[in-house]
Formats: C-alpha cells, sequence, structure tokens
C-alpha cells in the first residue's frame, strides 16, 4: 500500500502540481511550437506510453501503439531509457530506428520525474529500413495496415544530432528548474490536512529562524511529541526535521538571490545552527554545495 513518502506516489503527486503551473504549460508549448517535438512530463514507474495524445506526437508511433506486440517493445524502450536517465540525460534507439530520450529531473539526491521527448530519425530514413521493420512487424504478427505504416515512417521528423543535443540541453536546464520548484511545491503543500497541522506549518515557518525542537512545536497545538510527529509525518510525508529543513533551506535560497550576502549569514539567518550541518543539509536537498548553487543561480540572472 502507498504512504504518502512513497517515491512513486511523491513522484506522482508532483507531476500532477507541475502541470497546473503556468510556467511549465507555457514552456510545454514553447517547445513543441520550436521544435516540433512531442515533450511529457513523467512521474517515476509510470507504465502508459509517454507521448500518447500528444499533438506532435510521431504519427507512425501513433500507428505502433496500436499493435500489441509493437506497443510493448515501446514500453520495455521507455522503461530501458529511464533506468539510464537516472542521473543525466539518456537516448536509445527503438527497433524502427527511432530515437527516444528522458531527461532527469532530481531533487537533491532523489530523483522525482522525467521530461521526456524524441521519436526522431537522425538521418533519412531509408526504404531498407522500413522494409527490415515491416518483416518485424509481420513475424510480431502485426495486422497494421503496411502502406499506411510506411507512409508515416517517412512523415518522422529528421534532426541532426547536433540540434538534438541542443534540445535536450534546453530540457535539462527546464529540469533544474523543476527540480527547484519541486522543493517550494514540497514546503507549501497543504493537503486536506488537520487544522492542527496547517496550525504547526504556520509555527515553523514563524520560528523557523530559532532554535526550533519538536518538543517546542507539538506543545504550540497542544499536542504530545509522539502523537504530533505521528500525524504530521502520515500528513505531509515527512518529518518535522525534514520539513524544517526544507523551509530553512528555501529562505537561504531567496537570501542568496542578494549577491551581497555571504552564504554563511544567510545559513544562519534561516535558523541553520552549524556550517557543517547546513552544508551537509543543503548538498542533500539540492544536490549541490551552497556556492556551487549560488554560482549557477548567478549564471542563470547575471545580465547578458
Amino acid at each position: 500500500m502507498d504512504t504518502p513518502d512513497n517515491p512513486a506516489k511523491r513522484s506522482r503527486m508532483l507531476v500532477s502540481q507541475f502541470k497546473q503551473l503556468q510556467i511549465y504549460r507555457d514552456y510545454e508549448q514553447a517547445f513543441r511550437e520550436a521544435t516540433g517535438l512531442p515533450l511529457s512530463l513523467r512521474a517515476i514507474e509510470a507504465f502508459d506510453l509517454q507521448h500518447a495524445g500528444d499533438p506532435k506526437q510521431n504519427p507512425f508511433c501513433a500507428l505502433m501503439a496500436k499493435s500489441n506486440q509493437s506497443c510493448s517493445a515501446c514500453l520495455q524502450l521507455q522503461r530501458e531509457v529511464e533506468q539510464q536517465a537516472s542521473s543525466e540525460p539518456a537516448t536509445l534507439r527503438c527497433f524502427a530506428g527511432l530515437c527516444d530520450s528522458a531527461v532527469p529531473i532530481r531533487m537533491g539526491e532523489n530523483l522525482v520525474a522525467f521530461l521526456q521527448t524524441g521519436q526522431v530519425f537522425f538521418q533519412n530514413p531509408t526504404q531498407a529500413q522500413f522494409d527490415k521493420v515491416a518483416r518485424q512487424l509481420v513475424k510480431w504478427g502485426s495486422e497494421a495496415d503496411l502502406k499506411s505504416l510506411g507512409e508515416a515512417y517517412f512523415q518522422s521528423r529528421v534532426v541532426t544530432k547536433k540540434k538534438y543535443d541542443s534540445i535536450l540541453r534546453l530540457l535539462t536546464v527546464f529540469a533544474r528548474h523543476l527540480a527547484a520548484i519541486s522543493n517550494q511545491l514540497l514546503v507549501r503543500e497543504e493537503h486536506s490536512e488537520s487544522p492542527v497541522v496547517t496550525k504547526a506549518r504556520n509555527f515553523i515557518h514563524e520560528h523557523q529562524d530559532d532554535d526550533l525542537t519538536l518538543a517546542q512545536v507539538a506543545q504550540s497545538v497542544n499536542t504530545s511529541a509522539y502523537y504530533f510527529c505521528k500525524m504530521f509525518r502520515k500528513s505531509t510525508g515527512m518529518t518535522f526535521t525534514d520539513y524544517l529543513a526544507r523551509v530553512r533551506v528555501e529562505k537561504v535560497k531567496n537570501l542568496l538571490l542578494n549577491p551581497h550576502k555571504r552564504v554563511s549569514e544567510a545559513a544562519f539567518e534561516a535558523g541553520f545552527q552549524s556550517l557543517s550541518q547546513f552544508n551537509r543539509v543543503f548538498r542533500k536537498l539540492e544536490g549541490a554545495s551552497p556556492t556551487m548553487y549560488r554560482d549557477q543561480l548567478q549564471l542563470v540572472i547575471a545580465p547578458r
């Protein structure tokens, strides 16, 4: 049974929230219009075909999805490319010669979702290639019309490897943006939680700069520490310690927008009690040291 902190369930929740964000919808539309390629945002351990119903889905792939054997081959490729993309973008070629890619979205040390695109050739397909594909489909017992398949096959997008690599770099930048947003979503997520948990969240945000303890928060909502700990984790999917760390890291990230603010100052202002603790927590949640994060931030916001 899924629990609130089950990785797959957490991933599905984040993907659902991402898709409701205006920034994601704007990027999705711009990506499709600029590249002519499909784009999907997928939770980990998803089992459906990644581009089904996408307005830019390859027509050949859409026909393939109607055959059980070829659909199974597509799902297998999808699983393989996601396995290879656990830490960095990966691209694999399917039995028909089309390439699919997955770009990981990581929240610190944790993989939370994928951005996927593809269904392209890097070179113009040949008749010999299609003949080979057709023989494989006949071998699988596919009932698809080979004439229609051939027409769709040769309509597939052809993108140079250099241009495709640039497209994946764009997706990688956007994946980092979504990763940053994911932590904010987890901190702000209210669920359909009890008033006690909502009150506890508010107390934590108001006193995050203090040397805050679980006992203090439990006392603020008139519960025992044991009961509060159990209820808070059930509602948020996080322990009190993890939640407080995320709240403080978000404050540090906001403070670091000021180029004159020292990292150590930001850490203590956010409530961290030691730099070693701060560095360890920040790296775990953001996947980079505070200094590296600031350097990357300056590259993004620096005037051109």
